[in-house]
């Protein structure tokens, strides 16, 4: 799949079948349109084409609203988009300028002479242009003048879009990962990088990886003790008697089990959330490692302990909890 930062190096094609969106989250809904777009673009001989926007329409046209948190970060997308066939994926910069753009002259200039549009799958709801004016029936309209086809896609499945991109953000900000992992129909994942902490973790002999997640705009899940999967690279050292360390995805990347902690630390009276997460079997330096953690079950809420002697002995607990997830 070929990316474009702006529509500017984008190269107009001859047959171009195109869908837009955000897809934040890319679940099952965003799946069965994708889908439709890839063999849509196989049986007409064409290539697939998404646009999508970042950032998120809505952080620039309401920037007061800092509520809005995205399932998935701009590069994550991209990755998943990636493994689902699609031919080139156009990130267009959303600016203001951009949403003041009158309807007709968004479709000729974007989607006719930029990307050469020749068949459209769209939602039966999808706006766009200067205050979201032009709809479906001026798509179609434009497509009679232009020579392309629009197709829509049925309300049915707009809802249900809608819908699981809700119930999973619910689900995450609660700790359900179990529940937003099936609507995804993959883990969610967490991507940042290890960077040092006060070290309280490897006194209690639970030392953790803290990690910082750049992109603020990425949902993280509620507070609490999660069952992970941490994958980092593997130009490093490692014990080779490993027993916890899981199969090597390729050739560049090790796959280790490993429980996370989101919270504020009210034990030692913390004053920031934190992200951290104890990687098993596991005694390396790492810092300055981009690391991927995969949410897989959560285990329990966070609570304050009387002392960091009551924290270490439920910590063990956590751990043996989730030794038998991965053993279950």
């Amino acid at each position: 799949m070929k990316i474009y930062h702006n529509l500017s190096d984008f190269k107009k094609l001859d047959n171009a079948i195109v869908t837009i969106g955000t897809f934040d989250g890319v679940h099952f809904g965003h799946q069965k349109i994708i889908k439709q777009l890839v063999e849509k673009a196989k049986s007409d001989k064409g290539e697939s084409v998404i646009l999508t926007f970042f950032p998120h329409p809505r952080m620039i046209i309401d920037p007061e609203n800092q509520d809005l948190k995205m399932i998935n970060t701009i590069n994550e997308k991209a990755e998943i988009l990636k493994g689902l066939g699609v031919d080139h994926l156009i990130i267009t910069p959303f600016t203001r300028d951009f949403s003041n753009q009158l309807p007709e002259d968004y479709i000729k200039n974007i989607l006719v002479n930029n990307i050469g549009t020749k068949h459209i799958i769209i939602g039966y709801d999808h706006r766009f242009g200067k205050d979201r004016s032009g709809n479906l029936t001026d798509l179609k309209a434009a497509g009679l003048h232009y020579g392309f086809t629009v197709e829509e896609i049925m309300e049915q499945d707009i809802h249900d879009v809608a819908v699981s991109s809700t119930k999973i953000r619910q689900a995450l900000l609660v700790g359900d990962v179990s529940l937003a992992n099936d609507y995804l129909g993959y883990s969610f994942s967490i991507f940042g990088r290890v960077i040092k902490g006060d070290k309280i973790g490897r006194t209690i002999g639970f030392p953790t990886a803290n990690i910082f997640v750049e992109e603020t705009y990425k949902l993280i899940p509620g507070d609490g003790i999660y069952a992970v999967t941490v994958e980092m690279s593997a130009e490093f050292k490692e014990d080779s008697e490993s027993t916890n360390r899981l199969p090597t995805l390729d050739s560049g990347l090790r796959t280790y089990k490993g429980m996370a902690y989101i919270g504020q630390r009210p034990t030692i009276n913390g004053m920031t959330r934190n992200i951290e997460v104890n990687i098993f079997d596991f005694n390396q330096e790492i810092y300055g490692q981009d690391i991927k953690m995969n949410f897989l079950k959560f285990l329990r809420h966070d609570v304050k302990f009387t002392g960091l002697e009551a924290l270490t002995v439920q910590l063990q607990k956590d751990k043996e909890a989730t030794l038998d997830y991965f053993n279950r």
